[in-house]
């Protein structure tokens, strides 16, 4: 268990080694409201004013986002179930990573 307190309490500081900086929850709203992010492959996601958000992959999906606290929240229908995220931010990239530590990298399109 302390192994674990101790990953855990570095892996800030892993992320900021590679470049990425936490993001607070007003620069979570300031960094993604109105923009879009590529994730490779022909994968994209818009992030709307009226907190609407469009994820593409093959075909088209609409679900809400808020920001919580420090997190990226996502709700996805049918689901009912949010999803939050910590954000990072390294120049035009935006990092999603999830409670298991899972990333996510989306590059703010042009």
């Amino acid at each position: 268990m302390r192994r674990f307190a101790l990953i855990l309490a570095r892996w800030p500081g892993v992320l900021a080694a590679d470049g990425f900086q936490k993001l607070s929850g007003e620069e979570i709203l300031a960094a993604l409201t109105g923009q879009k992010l590529e994730y490779g492959s022909g994968v994209w996601q818009t992030f709307d004013t009226s907190m609407v958000t469009q994820y593409f992959s093959g075909g088209p999906s609409a679900g809400r986002w808020v920001v919580r606290e420090d997190q990226y929240c996502s709700i996805w229908p049918p689901s009912d179930l949010w999803a939050c995220y910590d954000v990072f931010r390294n120049e035009d990239t935006i990092r999603f990573v999830d409670d298991a530590g899972g990333r996510t990298d989306g590059i703010f399109a042009q």
